[in-house]
């Protein structure tokens, strides 16, 4: 895990709630900067745009080397956007891509779309700002009988590197681990894309029915863990689930080294772990494992692990992971509901 990555999250992330929910996973007193960005209550929206949106991004014309004549030409079809106040180059598009400003997209969309008496509960830049998101909660934590923890959020993002489409979608936090899990273990895990182009500001107003209501999602979520906990998953189907889920290559070498490992460590936070044990011998548990091995210990290529994280949460990727390890688990119990479910 690199320094400049735990310091980037500490200085570029701010975290709300966290009389609620703990400190993140990642912070980091030494890296804090001249501001804490950790705050018991509700992040403050004046502080979002101070010390995370208070820049713009700027088009910029793009030149590239003529093979012909050797000197730099502007390409036409071209066009860069980069940081105002530090000059970093974020992404190129075409002349027609439209962009999506944060603190237009992120805070004053989003407070059309919601109650009043929600509250930004995290807000961050990744890859040097061209990803940002902003999630606003509810205050208070719900507990399902049980004993799952979780905070339910609106989760905003947006980004101006080509890689994310303005996505506003319901979300799960696992307060046990700290841990983004996928709405969709409740229900149909809503979302909505807005592309970068010059139709999309009007759809807007199409995003507070299609999302529903966060408040709404703390009952699906919690009916969701109680239908999970519910469906028992013995020792011998926990191996079942490890074959189809972390297939041992008969061979010996690298591969079958990697995956006895990774057995091996979610056979731990099976068993074990204070974050999953709890739910051992369930469907719940199951999901939980995998979710925590990914987030915590799973070896982390092309990046570092607060990067991952962060990115996997706003693009999606918690939602793929969950639901194909219901989806295994389905299949192992030869049971569709659960893939229903997810």
């Amino acid at each position: 895990m690199s320094k400049e990555t735990l310091e980037w999250l500490n200085q570029n992330t701010l975290i709300g709630f966290t009389e609620k929910r703990g400190t993140a996973w990642h912070f980091h007193r030494g890296h804090q900067g001249t501001e804490a960005n950790h705050y018991t209550g509700a992040v403050p929206v004046g502080d979002v745009r101070r010390r995370l949106f208070d820049w713009e991004a700027v088009p910029s014309e793009v030149y590239v080397k003529s093979p012909l004549t050797g000197r730099p030409e502007i390409d036409p079809d071209k066009v860069a956007f980069c940081r105002s106040d530090t000059g970093r180059t974020l992404g190129y598009f075409s002349p027609g891509y439209e962009p999506h400003p944060y603190a237009e997209w992120l805070l004053h969309k989003v407070s059309l779309l919601l109650d009043s008496d929600l509250s930004i509960g995290s807000a961050g830049l990744l890859r040097g700002g061209a990803v940002a998101w902003v999630s606003v909660e509810v205050p208070e934590n719900v507990v399902t009988p049980e004993g799952v923890t979780f905070r339910p959020h609106l989760l905003a993002a947006t980004s101006f590197d080509g890689s994310l489409s303005t996505t506003y979608k319901r979300a799960i936090t696992n307060v046990v681990c700290d841990n983004t899990m996928s709405a969709a273990l409740a229900e149909a895990g809503e979302e909505l894309r807005f592309k970068h182009s010059r139709n999309s500001a009007g759809r807007l107003l199409e995003a507070r029915d299609a999302l529903g209501l966060v408040y709404r999602l703390a009952d699906e979520f919690t009916e969701g863990v109680a239908h999970l906990c519910r469906v028992d998953v013995s020792d011998r189907q926990w191996q079942q689930f490890l074959d189809a889920h972390a297939e041992l290559p008969e061979e010996k070498g690298r591969g079958r080294t990697l995956a006895l490992k990774k057995r091996e460590a979610l056979t731990r936070l099976w068993t074990d772990d204070e974050r999953v044990a709890p739910w051992h011998g369930t469907a719940f548990g199951v999901i939980q494992a995998v979710n925590t091995y990914t987030h915590h210990e799973q070896t982390v290529r092309g990046a570092t692990r607060p990067e991952r994280n962060a990115l996997r949460a706003v693009t999606g990727g918690v939602d793929e992971l969950d639901v194909a390890t219901v989806n295994t688990l389905s299949a192992v119990l030869d049971r569709t509901d659960l893939a229903r479910a997810a």
